[in-house]
């Protein structure tokens, strides 16, 4: 049992984007850079969902 910890449970929905090729190697390699500085394994869903998420702020 955790006591004060919160989690927050974020549902995912399955979408298609076309992206622009200049941006998707941009993402790509920010995917590249976050796997050579982690332990373990770093998805192009979760890059492209931090970067909007970063810029929607």
């Amino acid at each position: 049992m955790k006591i004060g910890v919160k989690e927050t449970i974020v549902m995912a929905e399955r979408l298609t984007i076309m992206l622009n090729s200049e941006i998707a190697k941009k993402l790509r390699t920010l995917q590249a850079k976050r796997i050579k500085e982690s332990a373990s394994t770093v998805s192009f869903s979760r890059i492209v969902n931090e970067v909007l998420e970063k810029g929607l702020k």
